[in-house]
């Protein structure tokens, strides 16, 4: 079973398939913050969250979105020839705010040239009425996905890591979403400290079931000044090797649905950010290795799907 040249129904092929060429997301910053910050959800953010709010990648939010996307063109130019973009507005909570300032934002980004979608990082908690009919508005005007930062189906790592809400708020957000025909993207977090492999692929599964249109696995990594970091130092604890992950990674490959979109298979760090685990530098290297072990395997996305 193929999907192109992978094992997996990937977001590359799934955009090619749509648009008919290569189509490269460009990260921007809407200039949000994250209601787990402010003191209505929290004050210190997520245990692993930087102070750029894994926005480590995109321009200076003092810039205009059509200048952070003129610069992001001009970046991501020098890997790929292309003329297809979608705005993806990723650090921090990226529905949380009045809808009108929601609606400039996302406006400036789907106006500009060559700009076929949009893609919004937020969470389940973090998304008003009023911003559903926005996104709905929106869903009928371009290509729209809207990513939910899960991390985990389990309360206790889910408290550990300071998440600010219930697994029940995932799940009636989702519906709402639903209800609007939007596609809903899932991040899920290998390696959060305590989780087992058991624990981590009943997440895979959770996710799986609920009839969402994409995935999104990351890789935990500890970056220097969050305070997962502090926590690392005064409490080490297990961080994944290459090869556990590489394994993990594709026994949850085979669990997860042949028309479910893996929008990704690993985490980025900063380098200059990053603790551990160091061979997470090597993005490609880790992508091989997963599709060498699919191989090995004889194995493919939804092998094992129930």
């Amino acid at each position: 079973m193929l999907w192109g040249d992978k094992r997996y129904h990937s977001l590359n092929y799934e955009l090619k398939r749509i648009f008919g060429t290569k189509v490269v997301k460009l990260s921007v910053d809407g200039g949000f913050t994250c209601p787990n910050r402010d003191g209505t959800a929290g004050d210190k953010g997520c245990i692993f969250c930087g102070e750029e709010g894994s926005g480590e990648f995109t321009f200076s939010k003092n810039l205009s979105i059509p200048e952070q996307i003129a610069k992001q063109k001009e970046f991501m130019s020098k890997k790929w020839a292309t003329g297809k973009y979608i705005a993806y507005f990723q650090n921090f909570t990226n529905t949380y705010g009045d809808t009108e300032y929601l609606k400039e934002k996302y406006y400036a980004g789907i106006s500009q040239k060559g700009m076929v979608g949009l893609a919004i990082a937020t969470r389940p908690d973090s998304i008003s009425p009023s911003a559903l009919d926005l996104l709905e508005e929106i869903n009928k005007k371009t290509y729209l996905w809207i990513e939910l930062g899960l991390q985990t189906i389990h309360d206790t790592t889910a408290n550990f890591i300071r998440r600010g809400y219930d697994l029940c708020c995932y799940e009636k957000t989702v519906e709402e979403l639903k209800k609007r025909n939007i596609r809903i993207v899932t991040h899920l977090i290998f390696g959060l400290p305590g989780e087992s492999k058991q624990d981590i692929l009943e997440s895979v599964k959770y996710v799986s079931e609920r009839d969402t249109w994409g995935i999104k696995i990351h890789l935990l990594y500890i970056q220097r000044g969050t305070d997962l970091h502090k926590f690392y130092m005064e409490h080490p604890f297990h961080i994944l090797t290459q090869e556990e992950y590489v394994n993990m990674v594709c026994d949850s490959i085979e669990i997860i649905p042949k028309d479910m979109i893996i929008h990704r298979l690993t985490g980025d760090g900063k380098k200059a950010l990053l603790i551990e685990p160091k061979w997470s530098l090597d993005k490609l290297k880790v992508l091989s290795d997963i599709d060498k072990e699919l191989s090995i395997r004889n194995s493919y996305q939804g092998k094992f799907f129930k």
